[in-house]
């Protein structure tokens, strides 16, 4: 365990396994680097695995103020050359996808190569008519979540998320009471980042001068806005691969953690010869 102070914020992190090829790992809204419990300990018999709270989230330093995605991608990048960790292989989850393909943009520098599983891009899908009807139902349900965020019921408002948006009905009773916790605890720097303007957009001409290996993932159990939004990244990063997890949503290194696993494994030993 430890703490760094990069891009003017105190960031919580663990390195796991003492390989040679380094694997970071970013995990979407809400959750914290426990996100990444169920397959830290199968990546790092192969991998040197660091895993860590972004900015807002848990054992991580909360700013004032209105922040940005823009931060998540410094941060990102200041932390990877503190841990003298680049060029290192970078996976994201939801958001934390979107962190990781905006810093594969502009710092592919930093990276062996990236593996995305479903980032929440949806300005990429405003002139797809087929999925607007999806889109605008979503956005009514997180304008809720939001609301209530902003009234100070960040309980309420981790409930609703979770039974509307993220895992169904009736499974907010069903989650660990410590992961209940998080979710109530990380609620505000939730509504930070949906008062983002940035948080949805993507410049897709920028990532088609990314060159190295990439992996793209949606499961056939997700929100069916996912699966365009990755077939439109991978349209423009050259050389992508896609993978769809049988039977998972959107967190398989949750749900599906022996799979995951299996698939991120092959895929950097497979572009690591």
């Amino acid at each position: 365990m430890a703490q760094a102070t990069v891009n003017g914020v105190e960031l919580f992190y663990e390195i796991s396994g003492a390989g040679d090829i380094p694997l970071v790992v970013v995990h979407g809204s809400w959750s914290s680097h426990h996100n990444w419990d169920r397959v830290v300990p199968g990546l790092a018999k192969s991998f040197r695995v660091l895993a860590y709270d972004r900015r807002g989230h848990s054992r991580s330093a909360r700013p004032t103020g209105q922040g940005s995605v823009r931060e998540d991608v410094a941060d990102l990048a200041a932390l990877i050359e503190h841990a003298g960790l680049a060029p290192a292989w970078v996976a994201g989850n939801s958001f934390g996808a979107t962190i990781t393909l905006r810093l594969a943009a502009e710092r592919p520098d930093l990276f062996r190569g990236l593996i995305a599983h479903e980032p929440p891009l949806f300005a990429l899908l405003r002139d797809d008519p087929t999925v607007a009807p999806i889109l605008d139902e979503v956005r009514k349900k997180i304008t809720s979540v939001v609301e209530r965020i902003a009234r100070g019921d960040n309980s309420g408002a981790a409930e609703q998320f979770v039974e509307t948006i993220a895992f169904g009905p009736g499974t907010w009773l069903t989650l660990p009471p410590e992961m209940r916790q998080t979710f109530i605890d990380n609620a505000p720097t939730y509504l930070d980042e949906a008062r983002d303007p940035e948080q949805i957009t993507f410049d897709l001409e920028q990532i088609k001068a990314f060159t190295r290996p990439a992996l793209l993932s949606t499961g056939d159990q997700s929100p069916p806005m996912f699966a365009p939004v990755v077939a439109l990244l991978a349209s423009a990063i050259p050389g992508s691969e896609t993978h769809t997890f049988r039977g998972a949503g959107h967190i398989p290194q949750a749900t599906h953690p022996e799979a995951y696993v299996e698939t991120v494994s092959a895929f950097i030993r497979r572009h690591s010869r």
